[in-house]
């Protein structure tokens, strides 16, 4: 018997998909222990896991997926060809409707006139050293990896009056942070710094003498204590994060940050459950897919490792609930200009 943690290793589905299919009745377990209810499976479900990993893996809905194993595990060589074959002409229907669509935005694209946000590029001015090493470690974590998206791979310097924002996203969360400057209080200056740039740049910020900041052009340079690090800015046009900040006001829920950070260490799929009421917890699966816990408050899903990412900025933190579809906001207490968003995932594996 298999337990369920080597099945979801072995499979590629993981032990929330597993603990999700048991209960939507698309693959049960051999057997569930009466005392502790854990699942065991039996060898020849192996196959099944990944041949349903597969299927989800391709886009195939729920209940498709469902005939497809019923009619795989009964023998029945007629109908899964069928349905593999309706699934890829939707699936190139949908194609053909997203590259018409796409394409109408390129055009629309095409024809519009790109404006700068700011008319100039230039800005000298210092900054107290241990609020930029703080802004910058807490967004850090935001910063995204995607080649395919560079222009994510830095931190976002956004200089306006005597504020500095620094700003990180990888498209799935987004970390806003502010350091107070002096020396500029001119207009609106930005510019994208890379990942090893702003490393290099953090490891100059070790005491508190201030740090004097230059920005001309694609240039960046950061000089304190009679040292310096210079490079250029990442050329492609940030994000607007402004935009993206604009959220309703939601319920605000004190945590736990200790307590939480332990329970998503012990949650080893891409995805949990939380249970929001007047506090913060992981579900456990009666929470999340039974009568348990969650019926007296909200339920939304999160990434574990990128909760426990935001997590590391402070003990003190609160999380804002706006709604099920609505970004997670994690801030300290009485900061507003200090956060991050965390898109919220679905349950269903």
């Amino acid at each position: 018997m298999h337990s369920i943690g080597e099945m979801g290793r072995d499979s590629g589905l993981g032990v929330s998909a597993l603990r999700f299919y048991d209960r939507v009745g698309v693959l049960a377990p051999a057997r569930v222990d009466p005392a502790t209810g854990y699942r065991w499976y039996a060898p020849e479900q192996l196959d099944e896991a990944r041949l349903l990993a597969r299927l989800r893996q391709a886009g195939m809905p729920l209940a498709d997926v469902r005939l497809v194993l019923a009619a795989w595990s009964g023998g029945d060589t007629g109908l899964v060809p069928r349905l593999l074959d309706g699934h890829l002409r939707r699936l190139e229907g949908e194609l053909a409707d997203a590259r018409g669509a796409l394409s109408a935005v390129r055009a629309r694209l095409g024809h519009q006139e790109i404006t700068m946000t700011t008319t100039t590029r230039t800005a000298r001015l210092t900054v107290p050293a241990p609020q930029f090493a703080a802004a910058l470690d807490s967004v850090r974590f935001a910063v995204g990896t995607d080649p395919e998206l560079p222009v994510l791979g830095g931190i976002h310097f956004d200089v306006e009056g005597a504020d500095l924002h620094v700003v990180a996203t990888d498209r799935y969360r987004m970390a806003v942070a502010r350091a107070s400057t002096t020396g500029h209080g001119g207009e609106r200056v930005q510019l994208t710094v890379p990942a090893p740039l702003v490393d290099a740049m953090r490891a100059l910020l070790t005491d508190d003498s201030p740090a004097l900041l230059t920005v001309d052009g694609d240039a960046v340079e950061l000089e304190t204590q009679g040292r310096r690090v210079a490079g250029q800015g990442l050329g492609e046009q940030f994000p607007d994060h402004r935009r993206l900040m604009r959220l309703p006001r939601g319920r605000r829920i004190p945590l736990d940050v200790p307590a939480l950070r332990q329970a998503l260490a012990g949650q080893d799929g891409d995805r949990c459950a939380l249970v929001l009421t007047d506090t913060v917890a992981v579900a456990d699966d009666t929470d999340a897919y039974g009568s348990g816990a969650a019926t007296a408050g909200d339920l939304v899903g999160v990434n574990p490792a990128f909760l426990l990412d935001a997590l590391a900025v402070d003990d003190d933190m609160l999380l804002e609930y706006v709604g099920p579809k609505a970004p997670l906001v994690l801030l300290r207490p009485g900061t507003e200009d200090a956060f991050s968003l965390l898109m919220p995932c679905t349950l269903d594996a």
